[in-house]
């Protein structure tokens, strides 16, 4: 049968129209959710010896017996780490710490729980005594970087050299965020010693987010690291003005995801009897308030599942580590990783 040509028109129209419509009782597709993490993954280091690295600790020769099977299961065990941080696809960014070279990070995102999920890597070396560096994993799917570089570090004896800072800026689902992962300085020789240094990089710190508020206030930032420093130390309340206060000074102001846990006395490291929230994400109020990427609030959590953790003795409950000073325990990291969830429509 044929149809009069204006009722042709009109049909084709209509299921088209009707075609587009939801379904009655359906409702809009939810907001994507982005897992961001860092992870402090405990002297990563490969067993070849570099000369113009102090790595003679972590070489098979060597009272630690550092040898490639050693290297090899405590990537297998930091990789079943990652792939479960945020949700059962792993985290889209994930920051770490310790890690001795390019050549170890490959290795890691090459593990079977973690090659299909496209790791890309941003990592420079650095100057650290200790050899170790930080360094950034991303999902090029979630995440395209536009700005990678290390920040160098300059403490008050400007002899002594500690680990650059990393700033990588990217988009993240449309949107354009400045990531900069952190390592400072360890409390070792005391507070006397070691307050000063980590006054230094916060200092540092500030005045790049300083500079980039100059330049854009609504800017989205996002620190991450292993600040050993917890909340409220002065270098981070003071210094980098950052607290679990969502609504004081909206714009200079940063939001610290991780100090209402320290407040409750929980942490991610655990030293001498005590938990400390040394790993910690903080934010600029701009990636609290943003209508297309957002945090979710109370997201912030401490990753401790009973496999990583040791489960007896003196230290049942801390994290479980892959040295307990020269004794082989074959575990994951001295640290428990942490992560943060933003939103995104």
């Amino acid at each position: 049968m044929k149809y009069p040509v204006n009722f042709a028109v009109s049909l084709l129209l209509a299921s088209v129209f009707f075609g587009c419509q939801k379904a009655p009782g359906t409702s809009p597709t939810p907001p994507k959710e982005i897992s961001v993490a860092f992870y402090n993954v405990e002297n990563l280091f490969d067993t070849e010896d570099d000369p113009e690295k102090e790595d003679d600790e972590f070489l098979p020769d060597t009272v630690k017996q550092w040898n490639n099977e050693r290297y090899q299961q405590k990537l297998t065990n930091l990789a079943s780490v990652i792939q479960n941080l945020g949700d059962a696809d792993g985290p889209e960014i994930l920051g770490l710490c310790e890690v001795e070279n390019r050549r170890v990070l490959e290795d890691l995102t090459s593990e079977q729980a973690l090659a299909n999920r496209n790791y890309r890597i941003v990592h420079f070396e650095g100057p650290d005594e200790r050899s170790i560096d930080v360094a950034l994993l991303y999902k090029e799917s979630a995440f395209r970087v536009i700005e990678e570089a290390p920040v160098p570090v300059t403490l008050p004896d400007p002899t002594e050299k500690t680990r650059d800072l990393l700033k990588v800026r990217g988009i993240l689902n449309g949107d354009t965020v400045l990531i900069m992962v952190n390592h400072w300085p360890s409390k070792r020789g005391g507070a006397e010693v070691s307050d000063p240094k980590r006054k230094a990089v916060a200092q540092i710190v500030r005045d790049i987010i300083d500079a980039e508020q100059v330049k854009n206030q609504q800017v989205r930032i996002l620190l991450m690291g292993d600040f050993n420093d917890t909340p409220d130390a002065e270098a981070i309340a003071n210094v980098l003005n950052a607290s679990n206060n969502a609504d004081a000074e909206p714009n200079r102001q940063l939001y610290n995801a991780f100090a209402q846990m320290a407040e409750e006395k929980k942490g991610s490291y655990y030293y001498k009897g005590e938990w400390d929230m040394i790993d910690q994400m903080m934010m600029t109020k701009s990636l609290l308030t943003g209508k297309n990427l957002r945090y979710i609030p109370n997201s912030a959590t401490i990753f401790q599942e009973d496999r990583i953790t040791e489960q007896e003795g003196k230290f049942a409950g801390a994290p479980l580590r892959t040295y307990a000073g020269k004794k082989y325990l074959g575990g994951f990291s001295d640290h428990f990783p942490v992560y943060i969830k933003l939103q995104s429509r």
